[in-house]
């Protein structure tokens, strides 16, 4: 064989390589916004390209017209309505209308109802989205700490779908197999971790149960063991990396956008957006304990997970991969009195 031809087949093979290396890279310039003091590193690096993706794959819809506040109740109007029977019939036309095109663009009111009898429960969908109704009032109104003045509305999980795209469930991992001793839910990689070793499921811990969210110990060494009182078991630090990653990866954004890098734990020295991420954790676990899991009973088996749980909310439900749901969509404020609780008299 020649030489030049042997030269010119590793040529190509190098080339061929490099380029299966790289395709997987971004192109440059990325952009750097600094969100913290000079000199910390504590900025957001992202990239034009993706983020002009994710803004194309909103498509806010239009606000259903104005109804009119007079005239008779919704509850004087029609049967069985508990939640929504403060509003006036217009009101609650209106918003039927735009939690159809919001959830159920498709089945349209076939999706919560029974065509033939509207009032009767007989669909455990119209169960589930009264319940809904009732989250998302509280959200509006007890955790305004989080959602500020732009609020939820049922569009901001669900985005034309029945079924948010973004929902987890319990790992139906025991938590101590025999054949592999404590595996603490690793080295089985999920997305909502970044696929990483990490436990996979620390939402169950941490979202929904008090957990400790916390790497950091009040002593350089734990007296007697590190599962000691005024220690931080190794298993809490693994179970706090998994929800930030998940964290980072449903807000697309890294770990400087709340936490200053030269001293994560230390509160004074952290971006405000820490303490809204504080709220928005108090609020997933009242949200998944209150008004998600206990709808167990109310699903059929095919919408509950492999341990037979329901569905529940974690944060990239909401964000899908930015900072601020929606990219900042304030549909809240056109349906405020449909999506608020009704004003005690």
């Amino acid at each position: 064989m020649k030489p030049d031809f042997l030269k010119k087949t590793f040529a190509f093979a190098g080339a061929t390589a490099l380029a299966v290396l790289l395709a997987g890279c971004e192109v440059p310039p990325q952009e750097s916004t600094q969100n913290g003091p000079a000199g910390t590193g504590m900025a957001q690096v992202k990239s034009p390209e993706r983020e002009a993706a994710k803004l194309a794959s909103v498509q806010i819809p239009e606000p259903q017209p104005e109804a009119d506040a007079g005239g008779q109740k919704a509850s004087e109007v029609y049967q069985n309505v508990k939640v929504l029977g403060h509003l006036s019939e217009g009101q609650f036309i209106r918003v039927m209308a735009a939690v159809t095109e919001w959830i159920y663009p498709e089945q349209g009111c076939a999706g919560c109802h029974n065509l033939e009898n509207l009032a009767e429960d007989s669909v455990y969908t119209k169960v589930v989205a009264r319940r809904m109704f009732q989250m998302t009032q509280t959200i509006n109104s007890k955790w305004t700490a989080h959602v500020g003045g732009t609020g939820v509305t049922c569009y901001t999980c669900h985005r034309g779908a029945p079924v948010p795209a973004n929902i987890w469930f319990k790992s139906p991992e025991p938590d101590n197999p025999p054949y592999m001793g404590v595996r603490n839910g690793q080295n089985a990689p999920v997305r909502t971790v970044a696929y990483s070793t990490l436990p996979n499921e620390p939402f169950s811990a941490l979202l929904m149960q008090k957990g400790q969210i916390r790497v950091q110990g009040p002593t350089a060494i734990p007296p007697r063991g590190d599962r000691m009182e005024s220690g931080v078991p190794i298993q809490d630090a693994e179970a706090t990396y998994g929800l930030m990653i998940h964290m980072s990866e449903g807000l697309g954004v890294n770990c400087t956008f709340c936490h200053n890098s030269r001293a994560f734990g230390s509160w004074a020295e952290s971006p405000p957006q820490r303490v809204s991420a504080w709220h928005g954790i108090q609020m997933v676990r009242d949200l998944n304990t209150t008004y998600l899991d206990p709808l167990q009973p109310v699903y059929p088996p095919n919408r509950l997970g492999e341990a037979g749980d329901a569905p529940k909310a974690y944060c990239s439900t909401c964000h899908a991969g930015v900072n601020k749901p929606l990219h900042g969509a304030a549909m809240f404020k056109d349906y405020k009195i449909e999506l608020s609780p009704p004003k005690a008299n």
